[in-house]
């Protein structure tokens, strides 16, 4: 069921009159589509319900050679920036549907804020979750205030059984599209972005099929100022949003599987309106690796102390992996728009984060099986300021000489540099060690 209010009819009105893609528009044709005033409007409206969050200079400007600032978006109470188009979807809604309640059927950032904010607002709100989701995000919607359902084993059980109780009860069944109430919301982002840093020359936004937040800073950026240029990225696994923008209409990447490290990212690109906004006002979109995206979370980690997403890294990521070189020297703000990292994932990213930037290595190599040995292989390791995370001896299944153990070493380096200096040191002692390749 979508909301439509007098914004929505504006902007699938203004959708009929709208060339191809391939034809050129002035910009003004373009924020017909979502009216400035609709995302001023949005602004005020949700000031008091959500955070305004930072837009900090990053210590991480020095080493991509430009001034990066980060808009610090997962300091949002339910972590997302899905808060905004959330809450003013909610305070838009009639004061009957508000009586009788809302209700949503995932586990994603948008049913969090949907179960917040519904909540703080007084609307009775209902989650369907299928019985595979994670104990911790059933927690997070309780303790925010909703009524969590298990249902079924898919998805798709949980999203009919949803529709079953909207219809049966009077609820109002709400998922992530991109009606203009919704946009205007999320465009609030590229509202304050503007204010709080002056000159921006460049701002990123994580894009993937779940364009919404790229399409309404979008509109608010490039009305504030036609010079900014405004930039999507999307994984290369899932390029959702330029094979969309391509085909001219939304289209679904059979790869696209909604993997819970992607979140967002991998989804199916939802909307006709958002993807028209995109086409008219973006100006590159992107693509990076899962291992840029890694690396990335791994800087904010240690530069900003930001425990992030996948969602929430890929825009950096498009500059950990030298995507825009133009960009060097510039002004650039980066969207962190979501820091919804389940703790089982946690461990798993940081660790192959260490491997991927060559900070952590395994190599092997066959000594005496003697204790004297032993000490000066860890001589060298001590000497060199490599830290032992794991050391382990294999004597029984050693098919050298007799009297001989394999030794099999993890260690942590600070760089590629002190990796590529241990290696070293290493085959000048052993000449026969075998360095495991990341």
């Amino acid at each position: 069921m979508k909301i439509v209010s007098r914004n929505e009819e504006l902007l699938r009105d203004a959708l009929s009159c709208i060339p191809q893609p391939s034809s050129r528009t002035s910009l003004a044709s373009c924020n017909k589509l979502i009216r400035f005033e609709d995302i001023s409007a949005a602004a005020f409206k949700i000031q008091c319900g959500v955070q305004k969050t930072p837009c900090m200079y990053s210590r991480l400007s020095k080493q991509y050679g430009m001034d990066i600032y980060l808009k610090k978006e997962f300091l949002q109470y339910t972590g997302s920036v899905k808060e905004r188009g959330v809450l003013y979807l909610l305070m838009s809604l009639p004061q009957e549907q508000q009586r009788k309640g809302v209700i949503v059927a995932s586990d994603s950032n948008f049913s969090m804020a949907v179960a917040y904010h519904a909540s703080e607002l007084r609307v009775p709100v209902f989650v369907i979750v299928p019985a595979s989701t994670a104990p911790g995000r059933v927690r997070l919607c309780r303790d925010y205030g909703a009524m969590v359902i298990s249902y079924g084993t898919a998805s798709k059980d949980a999203q009919l059984h949803a529709r079953r109780l909207a219809q049966e009860n009077g609820y109002l069944y709400l998922e992530e599209e991109d009606s203009a109430v919704y946009l205007s919301g999320l465009g609030t982002v590229g509202l304050e972005m503007y204010e709080q840093v002056p000159k921006l020359d460049a701002v990123i936004f994580p894009a993937g099929g779940h364009c919404g937040l790229l399409a309404g800073s979008a509109a608010a950026l490039k009305h504030l100022n036609p010079h900014i240029s405004v930039i999507g990225v999307e994984s290369e696994s899932f390029p959702v949003l330029q094979q969309s923008l391509k085909a001219g209409h939304p289209t679904e990447d059979q790869a696209c599987n909604n993997h819970h490290f992607y979140g967002d990212v991998s989804g199916v690109c939802f909307g006709s309106n958002s993807l028209q906004l995109t086409g008219k006002l973006v100006d590159k979109v992107v693509a990076v690796r899962e291992e840029d995206i890694l690396i990335s979370m791994l800087r904010l980690l240690e530069y900003e102390r930001a425990t992030v997403d996948a969602e929430g890294a890929i825009g950096l990521a498009a500059l950990v992996a030298g995507k825009l070189p133009e960009l060097k020297g510039k002004r650039v703000a980066v969207v962190i728009c979501s820091g919804n990292l389940e703790l089982h994932l946690l461990q798993q990213c940081i660790a192959r984060a260490l491997t991927l930037d060559n900070r952590v290595c395994t190599f092997s190599l066959v000594i005496s099986d003697c204790p004297a040995d032993m000490s000066k292989l860890l001589e060298i390791l001590a000497r060199e300021e490599a830290r032992v995370l794991d050391i382990k001896q294999e004597r029984t299944f050693v098919t050298s000489e007799l009297f001989t153990v394999e030794v099999i070493c993890t260690v942590e380096t600070r760089d590629k540099m002190h990796t590529a200096q241990l290696r070293n040191a290493l085959l000048e002692r052993y000449p026969r060690a075998a360095w495991s390749e990341r």
